[in-house]
């Protein structure tokens, strides 16, 4: 298994948590997401920053909604449901690994999902429980 640096996602974690503002979202967004360092097999970010795009599921509140991770990686799998072209890249969407995040963790908009491939999205979530 990997070494992961968790010191230094917990430093991170720290300036995260003590910004002032939440972001303003809706169903469908994608945004880059600072998902950070996690344990074993759960979807970790990438980069410096230990980000990761995410499309929102559900908003739960005003600072805190259910994202699913996304992923440029061409492996098939039944938990991975494709969403099109992201920054020029095939993306999928890792329903297996759906998180409840705050809004403070999230970097920038890069774009909106279309209704079509959404509820494909929604009705793959609703039959994985």
């Amino acid at each position: 298994m990997e070494n992961k640096d968790f010191n230094i996602w917990n430093i991170q974690k720290q300036d995260i948590h003590n910004l002032e503002k939440n972001k303003l979202y809706r169903s469908r967004d994608i945004w880059w997401c600072n998902l950070g360092i996690n344990i074993g097999f759960e979807q970790d970010g990438t980069g410096e920053r230990n980000g990761r795009p995410v499309l929102i599921l559900k908003g739960l509140s005003q600072n805190i909604c259910l994202v699913a991770p996304l992923t440029t990686s061409l492996k098939r799998h039944p938990m991975r449901i494709g969403l099109g072209k992201l920054e020029n890249k095939d993306a999928s969407a890792i329903i297996s690994q759906i998180r409840v995040v705050d809004t403070k963790r999230f970097v920038n908009k890069i774009g909106k999902l279309e209704k079509e491939k959404f509820e494909k999205i929604r009705k793959a979530v609703k039959d994985l429980i």
